[in-house]
């Protein structure tokens, strides 16, 4: 655990009813005169965009949309983009959408210069400053990118996706609106639901864990497991989708005050080379690398069942019987909501286990946050559960 630590946040959050009229006063607030609206035509098209077109609109500013951002994007899609924005130009950015939509305009925030684009960025991250504000709006209840100074991004060469992480990226204001979920398919609901989970896991597990961190992933750890399922299976189970909305940003934050571990690095070979949905690679590697951990994070697996296990008569009283509660509820959620636990699903020949070792063994970043050392016999060994 860190002994020294910091978290740094928005400037400002607004949730609950009607949150998102407070774009307009912040756009007021700010005298912005010209918007640029980042989203993708998913969005557009299931109508989610209405809502924060028209508090920006009733702003009386003027403002143009930039959508043309495809699922999980390279760093060569996100730069187009951002070539976009730099020559249309813009007072604030509002983004709404999921991790690659957010993600793409924290870019944005940072890149109006010809000094350097996202290529740069991925070597050195360090390099850049905050041109513009950022407004974001989630519209899954999973990445926590609302909150983070992260952006990922795919990087085809290498057949990789890495995170970019500098704290200029971190967005001004957060708009956390339950109506933006409300309608999220079953499918997109689990797989990000399922993500924040293991945003809230892995960050209290992590060997960066601080008393900062743990404050925010305990409260998502008890929020996800108490409430994914009737989130993802009522439309209408509001007070759970608000919940999970809260224990995303919660869990962006423990992101941010410690560190993801292995799951996110060796999930990231199977969105960079095979294109698999972020959230549903983290799920199908979640179980097989908390078994491979639990040895050294028993304890911090029991603090969790200590927090989330509400059940009237707790069956489960040492550390060990709490750890194997914690494993085996995240496994009957993987498998209730019906998220992909095999690598067979997406056509990956086991002739690719050695490239998805060496590709996962290359994410240093996140793997020296993994409490128990992961060596590349360790990753096979994972990765062979899965294939």
């Amino acid at each position: 655990m860190l002994t020294a630590y910091n978290l740094k946040m928005p400037h400002a959050v607004y949730g609950g009813e009607n949150a998102m009229d407070n774009i307009t006063a912040i756009l007021k607030a700010t005298g912005a005169k010209k918007v640029a609206m980042f989203t993708d035509r998913g969005i557009e098209g299931c109508g989610l965009f209405e809502l924060p077109e028209k508090a920006v609109r009733a702003a009386g500013v003027d403002y143009y949309v930039l959508d043309d951002l495809p699922a999980e994007p390279s760093y060569m899609a996100v730069q187009k983009l951002v070539d976009e924005f730099k020559k249309q130009g813009a007072d604030i950015i509002v983004a709404c959408g999921g991790g690659s939509v957010m993600d793409a305009a924290k870019l944005a925030s940072v890149l109006v210069t010809d000094e350097y684009g996202v290529k740069e960025l991925l070597d050195q991250p360090g390099m850049a400053q905050k041109c513009v504000p950022i407004i974001l709006i989630p519209t899954t209840a999973g990445t926590g990118a609302e909150v983070t100074p992260n952006a990922i991004v795919a990087v085809p060469e290498r057949e990789l996706k890495i995170g970019i992480v500098n704290e200029h990226m971190i967005a001004d204001y957060v708009i956390l609106d339950a109506r933006m979920i409300k309608n999220l398919p079953r499918s997109i609901a689990a797989a990000t639901g399922v993500d924040a989970l293991c945003h809230a896991v892995e960050c209290y597990t992590s060997n960066k864990a601080n008393p900062l961190s743990d404050t925010f992933a305990l409260q998502a750890a008890d929020l996800i497991l108490n409430n994914i399922m009737d989130a993802c299976e009522n439309p209408d189970a509001m007070t759970a989708k608000n919940n999970m909305q809260i224990a995303a940003f919660y869990g962006g934050l423990a992101i941010t005050a410690s560190g993801t571990t292995a799951v996110h690095a060796l999930s990231y070979p199977l969105g960079g080379k095979y294109h698999i949905a972020h959230g549903v690679s983290n799920a199908m590697l979640l179980v097989p690398v908390m078994h491979f951990n639990e040895p050294v994070i028993r304890e911090r697996l029991a603090d969790i069942y200590d927090r989330a296990c509400h059940e009237e008569n707790r069956s489960a009283h040492t550390a060990e019987e709490k750890s194997a509660w914690v494993i085996r509820r995240m496994e009957e959620i993987v498998r209730n909501l019906n998220i992909p636990t095999s690598l067979k699903e997406f056509n990956v020949p086991e002739t690719d286990l050695d490239l998805l070792v060496e590709s996962g063994m290359q994410v240093t970043r996140l793997l020296v946050n993994n409490m128990r050392k992961v060596t590349p016999e360790d990753a096979r060994s994972i990765y062979q559960q899965i294939m």
